[in-house]
């Protein structure tokens, strides 16, 4: 009985590679102090990479640096609005682990 289960579960992995690979990428790219607490402040509100500088008191270019490796999982989006832009959390699932992480 345990192989079959274990060969199942091979064949499984082997068709659902390129799912599991995409979500251990979005796992990777939260899997940082700071974005999780940018990701977590943007699950709040949405706000401008200013706002996230003072609130984590950060350099610029780093908490750029962050938001362009959640803006390329595909967790965040930006809106320009004139010369800012303001960025949210678009991706559900990781909406929904953030918050069970952190017990909201």
């Amino acid at each position: 009985m345990e192989g079959s289960s274990l060969e199942n579960h091979k064949i499984d992995v082997e068709k659902n590679f390129k799912k599991y690979e995409k979500i251990a990428d979005k796992l990777k790219a939260i899997a940082h102090p700071y974005r999780l607490c940018i990701v977590k402040g943007l699950i709040d509100g949405e706000c401008n990479v200013t706002t996230i500088q003072e609130c984590l008191n950060l350099p610029q270019s780093t908490v750029s640096q962050h938001i362009s490796k959640l803006k390329s999982a595909g967790i965040i989006e930006g809106t320009r609005n004139g010369l800012e832009i303001c960025y949210r959390v678009v991706d559900n699932d990781i909406i929904n682990i953030v918050k069970l992480l952190l017990n909201d």
